[in-house]
């Protein structure tokens, strides 16, 4: 392929998933939840509007092309990842950061992962699109067994085809799924343990409590499917400790609630990358002070950022989310132990 036309093939992809979008998911069920919708979902909350849809095209058209061929570069910290550590855990709470939205979470004897995603990119190409800044600080070898995997939605940061396919190939785990993505796993091959569950089901597994809450986001892969499948957050509690997984969402009345019925927790992993242009970025993202208030709401002991420093998703400088939590933590006297910013890679212990 010539330089001029592979250069337009990462515009004309995004513009073609943009237009897609435009086919709307149908007017309300009733007698279904708010959120349902005659072909698909959306967020229930009034006041929840997205950018013009040529400001979107023109944001999504610049950042595939600047992700393509002026990427940036990233030099974090990684703590050097214990596997034979992790594997010989069969007790210990601990939580691992693998990167972006990738958790590894042990609670009563049970491996959990978060939205897993070992791959290069988050793109539907393999040439094009956000490229992989740190790369995951876990290796997929040193996992130990994966019992459970929760997704959050269909986004390629979040729900990557190579990891699912690989740790239903060599774990065999239980994933936890928000409606419609069910299918999307037959679709790729992968038809056993797989539940979809609405906004507040619940599922107990191996002895853990799953709850599927309510995020304020949005879904697509393809040219067809906007808002098609669901997208959420996970709740996971043992016999005594809660985390809270939010996926990727903006700042609104749900946590509240989410706090009321299932906290307190004793870890909220909220998202704070990914917020520039506020006019893009600021329905479906949480910034960094955006996230503290969701902290307070949800009503927990440590903040544990996450969805930051591992792709290049907005125009926010790379470094930047964790300086301002760190600033915004301060100004609001909130004790440097509540705190919990990882390294790539790091373990601690709940």
């Amino acid at each position: 392929m010539t330089g001029p036309r592979r250069a337009g093939a990462p515009a004309l992809l995004v513009l073609a998933l943009l237009t897609g979008g435009c086919l709307g998911v149908g007017g309300a069920k009733p007698g279904a939840p708010a959120h349902h919708r005659e072909h698909g979902f959306a967020n229930p909350n009034p006041a929840f509007t997205r950018a013009p849809f040529g400001t979107r095209i023109r944001f999504f058209v610049t950042r595939m092309f600047e992700t393509t061929f002026m990427p940036k570069t990233a030099s974090f910290p990684v703590a050097p990842s214990d596997g034979h550590a992790l594997r010989a855990n069969t007790g210990d709470p601990t939580i691992t950061w693998v990167g972006h939205a990738t958790l590894l979470v042990q609670l009563d004897g049970v491996n959990v992962l978060t939205d897993p995603q070992w791959s290069g990119r988050a793109s539907p190409v393999s040439f094009a699109g956000p490229r992989r800044l740190t790369p995951p600080a876990l290796a997929f070898e040193d996992l130990p067994p994966v019992h459970v995997v929760v997704i959050s939605h269909d986004h390629y940061d979040h729900l990557d085809v190579a990891t699912v396919r690989r740790l239903a190939a060599e774990h065999r785990p239980r994933f936890l799924v928000p409606l419609g993505i069910k299918a999307w796993f037959a679709d790729v091959g992968i038809t056993e343990n797989v539940e979809e569950l609405d906004w507040w089901d619940v599922r107990t597994v191996r002895g853990l409590t799953f709850t599927c809450v309510p995020a304020q986001h949005f879904a697509q892969r393809t040219l067809w499917d906007m808002n098609r499948r669901l997208w959420a957050g996970w709740t996971i509690a043992g016999r005594d400790r809660r985390l809270y997984f939010a996926g990727d969402t903006g700042y609104f009345a749900g946590f509240k609630e989410i706090g009321a019925r299932l906290g307190p927790f004793d870890i909220a992993a909220l998202p704070i990358g990914a917020y520039l242009p506020a006019v893009i970025m600021k329905p479906v993202h949480t910034d960094p002070r955006e996230a503290l208030d969701a902290f307070a709401d949800v009503g927990a002991r440590a903040l544990l950022p996450v969805h930051w420093g591992t792709f290049d998703l907005a125009d926010e400088p790379i470094d930047e989310p964790p300086k301002l939590l760190e600033q915004h933590a301060r100004a609001r006297g909130l004790a440097p132990e509540r705190l919990w910013i990882f390294k790539h890679g790091e373990t601690r212990r709940w």
